[in-house]
């Protein structure tokens, strides 16, 4: 094994530590000079997406201070081979406001506290633009705002150009508002609020002649620049831009050149192919423009997996990487309202439920929303893709086309559907008793325990039953519980044998080889309204259904690629007949020329 090669930047956000460290970088610099058309700039990407590095590498490279240091830290390059005349000559004035906890009493306190300290070191760096009367001038007001002011006021004067960059912008503002409510959120970003006058101050520092040459935001949802500037008017969205849509992030090539690269330093000793294969089930998919061409993978997804793989390491056992989970809790207020101190779903959650079921939504994505119109399914839909739950896929008679992402993504969404059921009292169950079924099902082929442990407890939980009315309803809902573990790749509408399954859950080889069931499961519906309420399904209907499912199954499991992917696993076609919320048959079929494997059942309901 070599004694060197370039270690995984994993959680690592400065720029100027990757490089003289020698650390693994995917060059992106190129992207400087388009950014350099855009003075006052507003970036949103999803967590995790590498916007505290590009921060970062903005400060060093239009930083004054570290001119002595440019060439070490972009040598070799793009941006280092034939940089912008703009290159090492701004004053830097930079902040991340991650770093603040969700108490109220002190909030005001500790922001106006870490931006002077940050202010303060931005003078003292640059002391020979702002001599000491010009110091005091400037940290004489008593708040943030004036002394941002009269810096203001002096870089115009004095012609000093100013690059104010600010990181994860609204990150502490998500937290209260997780936390503590709309109103709570609300007093700092509206009306007299202090986060709505730092951003009222920013933005006269960045009209003509105000002093701040240059600025940079990010974040992850446009929602609170919305509310701190009254219609978003304080930078240009570069967001949906298609010439930004690979900066952050990682293409298909960047990520193959990267497994080459280990494999060759004998460093990575899995696949490669497989291990491509597998990244983008899980780690690939995002598009940030319409016009895209390609996708991006997640660029902590892919170092997490590298980390864990480096050196001559199997795959990572998680593949989904902790610090990319975005927490229910930052969700719930989204999709939860309380009354009469009783938590209550809204439209959200149930846009949520048939996004899960359909798999996919079309919507266009707004640029700005408050908070106050996230009630209405595209904005809500927006700040899903924002967030990266949602990814384009493409466009449809003139508006983008959503679908989720990837496997990652998926699993996410499935735990949040979970929770939320749970969160509002509709649905609760045993997660370790199923997970057991459901092993069973993966390694003995048992389906019916993990089914019918699923038909008795709905049957039990009067909650849940209002909420399962429509065939994609269902499938969202036994998609959720299924993919509870990573035993199985769940996949929805899957062209198998000429037509479109409803569920597939293929074995997750690469992690478990030894897995020797797969399941191919088509869903059959019979309406409340269709029968008599007060009449049990009658044999017939549901054996008229069987009968429909078999002839569609025995295409599907003659499919050749499904076989050809999994040729030593066994799958099972499964049918599943459902009367409104009631399971009332259930029939299994293990190979194309067998019909009976299981029996119909059409009393499996208990009713």
């Amino acid at each position: 094994m070599p004694a060197s090669y370039p270690r995984i930047p994993y959680g690592i956000g400065s720029f100027a530590r990757i490089r003289r460290d020698g650390l693994l970088y995917v060059d992106k610099t190129r992207f400087v000079r388009p950014l350099e058309d855009e003075h006052h700039a507003f970036l949103i990407r999803p967590r995790r997406f590498g916007k505290t590095c590009w921060v970062s590498l903005l400060e060093c490279y239009y930083d004054r201070t570290q001119a002595d240091a440019f060439d070490t830290v972009f040598g070799g390059t793009d941006i280092g081979a034939a940089p912008t005349s703009n290159h090492s000559s701004y004053v830097v004035l930079r902040f991340n406001f991650s770093a603040f906890s969700q108490e109220l009493d002190t909030l005001k306190e500790r922001f106006e506290e870490y931006c002077e300290r940050h202010l303060r070191h931005a003078l003292a760096l640059n002391r020979d633009l702002f001599p000491d009367e010009a110091v005091r001038d400037i940290l004489a007001p008593s708040g943030i705002d004036g002394k941002l002011d009269q810096l203001f006021y002096h870089a115009r004067l004095q012609a000093i150009p100013l690059y104010v960059l600010i990181d994860e912008y609204d990150n502490f503002a998500n937290t209260v508002l997780a936390h503590h409510g709309q109103a709570a959120y609300e007093r700092f970003t509206h009306g007299e609020g202090f986060y709505r006058g730092f951003f009222a101050t920013l933005k006269a520092g960045t009209e003509q002649g105000g002093g701040v040459e240059r600025l940079f935001v990010t974040g992850v949802s446009p929602i609170t620049m919305d509310d701190v500037t009254s219609g978003f008017n304080i930078a240009s969205n570069i967001s949906l831009q298609p010439d930004f849509g690979q900066m952050l992030g990682f293409t298909e090539a960047e990520v193959a050149s990267l497994l080459e690269r280990y494999r060759d330093l004998g460093v990575f000793d899995q696949d490669s192919d497989a291990a491509l294969a597998i990244m983008r089930e899980w780690y690939d998919g995002y598009r940030f423009s319409p016009d895209a061409e390609i996708s991006v993978y997640n660029t902590d997804m892919v170092l997490h997996y590298l980390k864990v793989s480096i050196p001559n390491r199997r795959m990572p056992r998680n593949l989904i990487d902790d610090n990319v989970r975005i927490d229910y809790g930052k969700l719930r207020h989204l999709m939860v309202v309380s009354r009469r101190g009783a938590a209550r779903p809204n439209g959200n959650f149930d846009l949520l439920r048939h996004l899960i079921g359909e798999g996919r939504a079309q919507a266009e994505i707004r640029s700005s929303f408050p908070i106050t119109r996230l009630t209405e399914p595209e904005n809500f839909l927006s700040l899903l893709y924002y967030f990266g739950l949602l990814a384009i896929e493409g466009e449809s008679r003139g508006m983008p086309r959503l679908g989720i992402p990837n496997q990652t993504v998926r699993s996410l969404l499935y735990g949040y559907l979970r929770d939320a059921y749970d969160d509002v009292e509709l649905f609760s169950v045993d997660q370790h008793r199923l997970f057991l079924l459901l092993n069973r099902m993966a390694y003995d082929g048992a389906w019916r325990p993990a089914v019918e442990f699923l038909r008795d407890s709905i049957a039990e939980q009067t909650g849940i039953r209002d909420y399962l009315a429509g065939e994609k309803v269902v499938q969202g809902f036994l998609a959720a519980y299924v993919g509870l573990t990573d035993f199985f790749l769940l996949r929805s509408e899957v062209e198998l044998g000429k037509g479109y399954a409803d569920l597939v859950l293929e074995p997750f080889a690469a992690r478990y080889p030894d897995i020797g069931y797969g399941y191919v499961i088509e869903l059959k519906y019979l309406k409340r309204g269709e029968l008599p309420a007060d009449e049990p399904v009658a044999p017939a209907a549901s054996a008229a259904l069987l009968g429909a499912a078999r002839t569609q199954l025995r295409r599907y499991l003659t499919d050749t690629g499904l076989q050809a992917r999994h040729p030593s696993v066994r799958f099972i076609g499964l049918t599943l007949v459902f009367h409104g919320w009631e399971l009332v048959a259930a029939e299994a079929l293990e190979s194309p020329s067998d019909a009976t494997a299981e029996r119909p059942e059409s009393t499996v309901s208990g009713r």
